[in-house]
Order: C-alpha cells, then sequence, then structure tokens
C-alpha cells in the first residue's frame, strides 16, 4: 500500500473518457486532495454580490484526476474510504435565479462563511444561527461510460455531482466501475448543506483530503452507495425540530411547497430576511419523503433542527 499526491494544478471541467489521469494507484493506497471551491477561484473571501453576474459558467465543477485505479473493470466496485476531510478556512453561500428549489428569488445573493473552525467546529449566519461545520465532497464520481465532453451537473449512476451530505471523514462511498480504470475525480466541497441543497449552494469551499481505494473485483452496484460509522445527524439530534410539509401528485412541487412554509417560518420568528431564510434551509434543513405509497399524494417533510439557534 502506497500514499500518494493528486496535483491539484491539473483539473477537469467536464466527464470524458479522453481525459487522461494524472495519477495511478492500486487498490489499497491512499491519495491526498487539494480541490478548489466549485467556482475555480472566481469567488474569493473578499467578493462581492456583484461578481455572480459575470460568472464563467464553463469553469464551474474543476475536479481534480482522473485518478486510474489498477485493475479497476466495467462491473468491478471502487470503495472509497474518507479518511480526513480538512476545510481551508473560508467558503461561499450563494442564490441564483433561475437556479434551486424555488424561483421566487428573482436576484442574485452572496454571503461568505467563516470555517476556520473546522469539522466539529461552527459557522455563523449573523448571531441568529450556529451552523454545523461538516465537510464534504459534493462530487465524487468514475467517469460514466461512453462520457465525451458530459457535463458534471446533474449525477448518475456513476456518482458525480450527489451532494450527499453524510459522506463525512469516516464514512464509505462505494461506486460501479463503468471505464476501464475507473477514472475518479472529485470536487464542489461543501463546509455545510441540508439534505435537499434547496437554494443550489451549500457552503461551496476549498478543501483538502485523503481517500483509501479499495477495489472489489466482480462485485457489481447499480448506482452509487455508502455507508456512515454513526448516527446520521449527531450534532443537532440532542434538541428539538420544527418541520413543515407539503402534500400532492408531485414530489418537486411538494418539496417546494414544505420548503415555502418553513423559510415563512423562519423569516416569523427570527429576525432573517427570505434570502437568509432561504439559505439556512439549504444548509441546515433536511427535506424527507415522509410518505409516499398514500393513493398519488406524497408528503414531503421539511425539517429545521433548533439546536442552530441555541
Amino acid at each position: 500500500m502506497a500514499a500518494h499526491t493528486v496535483p491539484e494544478d491539473q483539473v477537469h471541467y467536464l466527464w470524458d473518457e479522453g481525459n487522461e489521469p494524472t495519477l495511478r494507484i492500486a487498490s489499497g493506497d491512499t491519495a491526498d486532495v487539494r480541490t478548489r471551491e466549485v467556482s475555480d477561484g472566481q469567488i474569493t473571501p473578499d467578493s462581492t454580490v456583484d461578481v455572480l453576474g459575470g460568472l464563467d459558467m464553463d469553469r464551474l465543477y474543476p475536479l481534480v484526476g482522473p485518478i486510474y485505479v489498477e485493475g479497476a473493470e466495467p462491473g468491478d466496485t471502487l470503495a472509497l474510504e474518507m479518511v480526513s476531510i480538512e476545510t481551508q478556512g473560508w467558503g461561499w453561500v450563494a442564490i441564483l435565479p433561475g437556479l434551486g428549489l424555488l424561483d421566487d428569488f428573482t436576484k442574485p445573493y452572496l454571503r461568505i462563511f467563516d470555517l476556520s473552525e473546522g469539522a466539529g467546529g461552527v459557522t455563523k449566519l449573523d448571531d441568529v444561527a450556529s451552523i454545523p461545520i461538516e465537510p464534504f465532497f459534493g462530487t465524487m464520481g468514475n467517469c460514466p461510460a461512453g462520457a465525451q465532453a458530459q457535463a458534471v451537473m446533474p449525477p448518475g449512476t456513476f456518482g458525480g455531482n450527489m451532494d450527499t451530505r453524510q459522506l463525512v471523514q469516516g464514512s464509505t462511498l462505494y461506486l460501479p466501475v463503468q471505464v476501464q480504470g475507473a477514472l475518479f475525480s472529485c470536487g464542489d466541497a461543501h463546509g455545510a448543506q441540508g439534505d435537499g441543497e434547496v437554494c443550489v449552494t451549500g457552503i461551496e469551499a476549498p478543501m483538502a483530503g485523503t481517500f483509501r481505494f479499495m477495489l472489489e473485483k466482480g462485485r457489481t452496484i447499480p448506482a452509487a452507495q455508502f455507508s456512515h460509522p454513526g448516527p446520521l445527524t449527531p450534532r443537532v439530534d440532542g434538541g428539538a425540530f420544527y418541520g413543515t410539509t407539503g402534500v400532492g401528485p408531485d414530489l418537486f412541487v411538494a418539496s417546494q411547497d414544505a420548503l415555502r412554509a418553513m423559510i415563512d417560518h423562519l423569516t416569523s420568528n427570527w429576525p432573517l430576511s427570505p434570502e437568509d431564510a432561504y439559505v439556512l434551509a439549504s444548509l441546515c434543513v433536511d427535506l424527507k419523503i415522509a410518505e409516499i405509497v398514500d393513493a398519488g399524494q406524497y408528503i414531503v417533510s421539511a425539517v429545521l433542527p433548533l439546536a442552530v439557534f441555541a
């Protein structure tokens, strides 16, 4: 077993079978990575909201890699253990009109967050809420079969832009191998996020991490799977929760209704603007499918941990 460092100055912005590997490793090896935040340096700790109007969208999602895993073949599974994940001091959240769960917000909005406390610490939304810092990589994936200049967003069975907040340090992600060598890449790290990432951004942040790669020959899975060694929300489970719901035949619309009700609850009970309530929901509120079997009337819950206001 060997330790490697992935070149951080070599990134790609699209999935493509033709991307040349920046590193070759064997099963059992570890690799240290350093990733840029999702805007590829266009947003900095000193940025104002004006930067959002001039973003080069072709530079979003800079991914390090791809990493070639010796012996990996289509039909195998690649297991990735999150050995360590470390914040790099700061991150940002934005509302980008036309993106996200709600179309209610027509003006761009940007907030910079201090992540200097790192994992286990908190970051503040003014003096109103203390958001647990729980870093993870939002995009982790093997190259999809047949990919030619394929966009990073949305995700697929190969993984990719999954934004699965449970993939913190200590977790293991299992990804189906679809091309020779797997060609694994990662980036788009977040300092915090709720299930749903409802405003389309978590706390987008540069990140450092270490992965352990284990090849499971002959194990075939239909799409990404993961394991987590502890409770899903340990930082807030000791406190109370408040939930809103959306009900109807369309899960997307029901999610919107639950979120709008949550934003109304937040702005009615705490000194938050609608924009900050939307941001807080993206970072702390978990969307859950509460019920899906009752005559085509589905229920989506938006669940707020009240511990963030303690």
